[in-house]
């Protein structure tokens, strides 16, 4: 292998690894990375080397700001294809190159191969674990099932209460499509009372490949496809996901602040605050949340990783000088650059920054492009919640428990004592 001289990033990043590239032991219908298949020479099995493995952790470690824990995520595809000694030989790499330094990981997963073996293994070491569950098996199951059309939810669920028995961290990562939209109470409910106390819910937002994209064996639309791609029938109408969103936050702001962390609402009470931990597609710019695929190829992000979007190799090329390099820069700093005039004079600009630019395909009302398809949803929901979010920053910038809100019946929008609290 050829020997990196690495120097450190200017400033944090996040490298995400896909260990075992796009290959799955499911056939999830709405899954964006199986697709990526048809960017590799053959299909089956993939796998990490051994070489691309040691160079992951010992170029994120050396390229990591000095002062900044290094964050290791390992996410697929599915992960634990590779089995348990493939990440128990990562683990002793981070302590080899880590010299003292604090290291953490997290770990994604389907959980349909998690035995007590797995659970034992992820507790041991410290893994947060993000267990992909959309609900109750009628929703769960609607997308999530094997190629030959069995239903995963039962596994999902032994799986998570392995995780809890053995006191493993995770949280839930429930995909909001068009049929989970319609059952946000029955989703939360679900979820909360199977004890999970931390949720992210993400968006189905996927275009049809037409053209070039489906000559080269792709079923969805490459990044930047124009705006005459059509949705897939499975994606989340835009006003669908911002009622979801904001019908959970009625249940959770009511009966479990405080016990229950809905991601969502976490990063907008941060950017509300100014605070760090805001998911970078509410974020101004994004850039330095970055994947290496199965082969050590470097993407600026795991919805962008395409042949135009590569940044460089692990093993050949430096990782901070892919962090730093222009091209990541430019990536980053277009979000900002080409928001439309409508999202420029949106009262929500700054909660939301436009969403994710995967998603920014729509057309804005005054007919300029570049608008996220999701505009209308995000600004219900940010309509929504926003006095009770300002009411929540205000409870904890005069220390006071946040959990007061659930006794309110009305928001405080201004700086004034809130309502209705003892």
């Amino acid at each position: 292998m050829t020997t990196i001289t690495e120097t450190r990033a200017g400033a944090p990043f996040h490298l995400m690894a896909k260990p075992s590239g796009p290959a799955c032991n499911l056939d999830c219908s709405y899954c964006f990375y199986l697709d990526r298949e048809a960017l590799f020479d053959t299909k089956g099995t993939r796998r990490m080397s051994a070489d691309v493995l040691d160079a992951y952790v010992r170029q994120t470690i050396a390229a990591a700001p000095a002062e900044a824990p290094v964050e290791f995520t390992w996410q697929g595809g599915e992960p634990t294809l590779l089995g348990i000694d493939f990440y128990a030989c990562a683990v002793d790499l981070q302590r080899r190159y880590g010299a003292g330094r604090t290291i953490t990981n997290s770990f994604q997963t389907n959980g349909t191969l998690i035995d007590d073996d797995w659970a034992a293994f992820l507790a041991e070491h410290g893994f947060l674990v993000g267990l992909s569950l959309d609900g109750p098996d009628f929703v769960h199951d609607r997308w999530r099932r094997y190629a030959n059309g069995k239903p995963t939810h039962a596994l999902v669920m032994a799986a998570l209460r392995r995780l809890q028995s053995h006191g493993v961290q995770y949280n839930v990562l429930a995909c909001v499509d068009a049929h989970s939209a319609q059952y946000a109470s029955e989703v939360y409910r679900f979820l909360t009372e199977a004890g999970v106390e931390f949720i992210q819910f993400t968006p189905v937002v996927e275009r049809l490949a037409g053209g070039d994209d489906k000559a080269r064996g792709f079923d969805l639309a490459a990044p930047g496809a124009g705006a005459e791609a059509r949705l897939a029938p499975y994606s989340v109408p835009p006003l669908a996901f911002g009622h979801f969103l904001a019908t959970v936050f009625d249940l959770w702001r009511k009966a479990d602040v405080g016990r229950v962390f809905v991601m969502n609402f976490e990063w907008t009470l941060a950017g509300a605050v100014g605070a760090p931990g805001v998911v970078c597609h509410h974020q101004r710019e994004c850039g330095r949340a970055l994947i290496a695929e199965h082969d050590g190829a470097v993407y600026n992000c795991d919805h962008f990783a395409w042949p135009e979007y590569r940044l460089g190799t692990l093993g050949k090329d430096s990782l901070a000088a892919m962090v730093d390099s222009a091209k990541a820069r430019e990536f980053g700093a277009a979000k900002h650059r080409t928001l439309p005039n409508q999202c420029k004079r949106c009262p929500h600009l700054t909660s939301c920054w436009g969403g994710c630019p995967k998603h920014r395909f729509a057309t804005a009302l005054d007919g300029e492009a570049g608008l996220n398809h999701l505009c209308a949803g995000y600004a219900h929901y940010f309509s929504h919640v926003t006095p009770w979010i300002a009411a929540l920053a205000h409870l904890l910038a005069t220390g006071r428990d946040p959990a007061l809100i659930m006794h309110r019946d009305h928001p405080a929008i201004s700086q004034q004592e809130p309502t209705h609290v003892a």
